[in-house]
C-alpha cells in the first residue's frame, strides 16, 4: 500500500544508495536544499505533507534511477536489480577539456591522457565525465562536481548541455534556442551572463544527463 511513510522512506533510500544526504539529494535535483528535511514531512497541524510528482520526477532524473528502481523502494523490495551497477568512463577536467586533443570533431572522447570514473550505469560506452571547476555554474553544480555529457543524445530548449566553440572555451549552460545561426545559453549561475552564440563558432555541443556529487 502507498503511504506517507513509506514515500519519504523511498526518498531517503535513494539518497542513502547514492551517496548522498537528503537535502544532497534535493541540491542535486534543482530544489530547495531543505525540500525534504523531517520537518518538512508534517504541516503545522500535524498533518502529513506528500512530496510533489515534480520533485519525484526530478530526483529520478538527477540520480539515473529508474522509475522501477524507486517504486521498489517505496514497496521495501530490495534484490540485484535495485542495486545500481557501475560503469567505468573518461573524466577530464573542464580546463583541459578546452585545451584540444581530447574529443573528435562530433564532440566524442578520442585521444589519450583520459582519467578514468566509476559511475551508475546511466552512461553509456559514449558518455565521459567533466569535473567542474570554479563558481560559475553555481547554485546547480559546485567545483568537484562530475558531470555525465552524451555526445550525440538529443537537445531540446530546458536541457543542460557542455558547449564547446572553436576557440576552445567549455562552458555548462541551459539550452534556450537553437536555430541554423546561433544558440541561445542561459547561465546556470545569474552572476555570468548568458551566451548568444553563432552556430560556426560551436565545435561541439552535448547533453549532461547526469551530475554527481
Amino acid at each position: 500500500m502507498l503511504s506517507h511513510d513509506r514515500v519519504w522512506a523511498a526518498i531517503d533510500a535513494l539518497a542513502e544508495r547514492y551517496s548522498l544526504s537528503a537535502s544532497g539529494l534535493a541540491r542535486r535535483a534543482g530544489l530547495d536544499s531543505t525540500a525534504f528535511n523531517k520537518s518538512k514531512r508534517l504541516s503545522s497541524d500535524g498533518r502529513p505533507r506528500w512530496p510533489s510528482t515534480e520533485s519525484l520526477a526530478k530526483i529520478i532524473e538527477a540520480t539515473g534511477a529508474s522509475l522501477e528502481e524507486f517504486t521498489g523502494l517505496v514497496e521495501g523490495r530490495g534484490g540485484v536489480s535495485a542495486v545500481p551497477q557501475r560503469r567505468a568512463v573518461p573524466l577530464l577536467g573542464f580546463a583541459q577539456a578546452g585545451a584540444g586533443g581530447f574529443f573528435d570533431d562530433a564532440g566524442y572522447p578520442a585521444g589519450q591522457g583520459w582519467d578514468l570514473v566509476e559511475l551508475p550505469t546511466r552512461a553509456t560506452e559514449t558518455s565521459y565525465a567533466l569535473q567542474v571547476q570554479g563558481d560559475s555554474m553555481l547554485p546547480l553544480y559546485r567545483n568537484g562536481d562530475v558531470l555525465i555529457v552524451e555526445p550525440g543524445a538529443p537537445t531540446r530548449k530546458g536541457d543542460r548541455v557542455v558547449v564547446k566553440t572553436t576557440a576552445g572555451e567549455v562552458m555548462a549552460k541551459v539550452l534556450d534556442r537553437q536555430t541554423m545561426k546561433s544558440i541561445v545559453l542561459v547561465s546556470l549561475n545569474p552572476a555570468h551572463p548568458d551566451r548568444d552564440i553563432p552556430t560556426r563558432d560551436i565545435e561541439w555541443m552535448a547533453r549532461i544527463v547526469w551530475a554527481s556529487q
